[in-house]
């Protein structure tokens, strides 16, 4: 790919939105506005009983209170490991003693430059959340039935939640 050019129309700690004229790999021009983020972090936080963790707050975006995943941005000289590590006691409280990576993905390639990274958290010792001034977060466990059902019935509507779940589901399930 080759930028001919970016025109940035805004920027503030979260994003910035540009205008850019570009030439893809096979030569094709075209013109895109995008959506610039750091990227995020994800986490899959799953306690002895086998139940996964998951934090309500209110999406501005989705005018409504969201179950989803503990997740945030990447901080700059963060590491995505990092912040999930950060991400994790500060929504819940809880730190892990074992982590592993499930999966990355583009969040919506199409205008938005965002890669989320959902890692797997295991061996739990919780401690106090440290939510950001802005945060009011509350937290709940889960089991596999219930995510299942939520999904299913449109009160579970986070697609990284979904898709966390779907690569933790993917790994527990024996090769043939």
């Amino acid at each position: 790919m080759k930028i001919i050019s970016s025109r940035e129309y805004f920027r503030n700690t979260l994003i910035a939105l540009t205008v850019d004229e570009l030439v893809d790999p096979e030569g094709f021009p075209m013109t895109r506005a995008i959506v610039h983020h750091p990227g995020s972090a994800v986490v899959l936080a799953r306690d002895s009983r086998g139940r996964i963790l998951l934090v309500r707050q209110f999406r501005a975006p989705a005018r409504q209170f969201v179950w989803e995943l503990p997740a945030g941005k990447i901080d700059e000289g963060e590491t995505a490991m990092q912040a999930a590590r950060r991400e994790l006691k500060e929504e819940t409280g809880f730190t892990a003693g074992r982590w592993s990576k499930l999966v990355g993905f583009w969040a919506s390639p199409g205008f938005l430059g965002e890669k989320m990274t959902i890692y797997l958290a295991e061996a739990l010792r919780p401690g106090p959340a440290q939510p950001m001034d802005d945060e009011r977060i509350e937290r709940r466990w889960f089991t596999l039935k219930e995510l299942e059902a939520g999904i299913a019935g449109g009160r579970i509507v986070d697609g990284k939640t979904m898709i966390g779940l779907y690569a933790w589901k993917l790994r527990r399930r024996p090769a043939k």
